[in-house]
């Protein structure tokens, strides 16, 4: 097994054993090897290989840092034939972008699985080590594979495109609002009740180039009375594509509309989300004569991703839709 130190919470001390809050004002985290030196019993389960890649806060995380995080897993298997599974700690804040993203772009069929946790490594209770020995026996279940890039928290297995995190500090912020986990871990046994039926990993048509690519794509955000400035704002400062978290659902102000119709004239790549977190964005008669492309039920950043990865390759919006309706 393979763990990859990206830093964030599961990665993070705090400066005394109740700083479960603001540590990040302490600056200490640990890198990969120092995560599995602290942690004894994880010898037990599987023989792991730390590998560092970065000691961030996620909230610090690029696209290009996801490019360079695929290339090393994709490495780190071809490099060991042996490899069972790879686990990666990454910080909350953006951690089911990361996953999304890679769950897009890699081509691995071994079990890659993302964990995070809540509370420090020395927080009191913490639940860093629990959810890191339930990351490695999901990488290392047989019935991992397959199933593209995991998420792992709070003994829950949940998929990269469903799971969004739903609360700031609970220890069960991890949730797939729409459809539910895939599994869970219970002890040793790690179970499963459903697969995602969306294309990823070896299915993806995407690759590693294509985050290299990915051109600028922001996301507004709809509320009572927006005027539509921040689409001209961000049409201005050179995005292809715009994502509009809108009203459930899905939709946005007049102003709004009238925006996105002026920025498609001008070539920019218009998609319509809900800031609802659950639920599909409508399709509605009047967006498709405008040209707006409706982003199914994904969150705005995951539709960022999506629609950045898409115009790596097309603006055509018959097949923008396409691939929103595949993935």
């Amino acid at each position: 097994m393979a763990f990859i130190g990206t830093g964030g919470t599961i990665a993070s001390i705090g400066k005394d054993a109740f700083d479960i809050l603001d540590y990040g004002n302490n600056d200490n985290r640990l890198h990969a090897d120092d995560i599995i030196a602290a942690l004894p019993p994880l010898r037990g389960l599987a023989r792991v290989t730390p590998v560092r890649f970065k000691n961030i806060e996620s909230t610090a995380v690029t696209s290009g840092d996801w490019r360079d995080l695929a290339l090393l897993c994709a490495r780190l298997a071809e490099d060991n034939p042996e490899l069972a599974g790879i686990v990666i700690g990454h910080g909350t804040a953006t951690l089911e972008e990361s996953a999304y993203c890679l769950s897009l772009t890699l081509k691995l069929k071994i079990p890659v699985v993302v964990v995070g946790s809540q509370r420090p490594l020395n927080g009191i209770s913490s639940d860093a080590p629990a959810n890191l020995v339930s990351a490695i026996r999901v990488a290392a279940s047989p019935d991992s594979s397959g199933r593209g890039v995991l998420i792992v928290l709070n003994d829950e297995i949940h998929a990269a495109r469903d799971v969004s995190k739903r609360s700031t500090f609970r220890l069960h912020a991890f949730q797939s609002a729409d459809f539910g986990m895939l599994g869970q871990v219970d002890g040793e046994t790690v179970r499963y009740y459903r697969r995602t039926e969306r294309l990823h990993t070896l299915e993806s048509e995407f690759s590693v180039a294509d985050i290299a690519a990915m051109p600028r794509v922001d996301v507004a955000y709809s509320y009572a009375g927006s005027d539509g400035t921040a689409i001209r704002a961000f049409a201005a400062a050179g995005a292809k594509g715009i994502v509009l978290a809108g009203f459930a659902p899905g939709m946005g102000t007049p102003s709004e509309v009238e925006a996105l119709e002026e920025v498609i004239s001008r070539g920019v790549v218009a998609l319509q989300s809900s800031r609802a977190g659950s639920g599909g964005a409508l399709d509605s008669a009047r967006h498709r004569a405008i040209g707006i492309i409706a982003a199914d039920n994904l969150t705005p950043p995951k539709a960022r991703i999506l629609l950045g990865l898409a115009l790596a390759r097309t603006t055509d919006r018959n097949e923008i839709q396409r691939i929103f309706a595949m993935y």
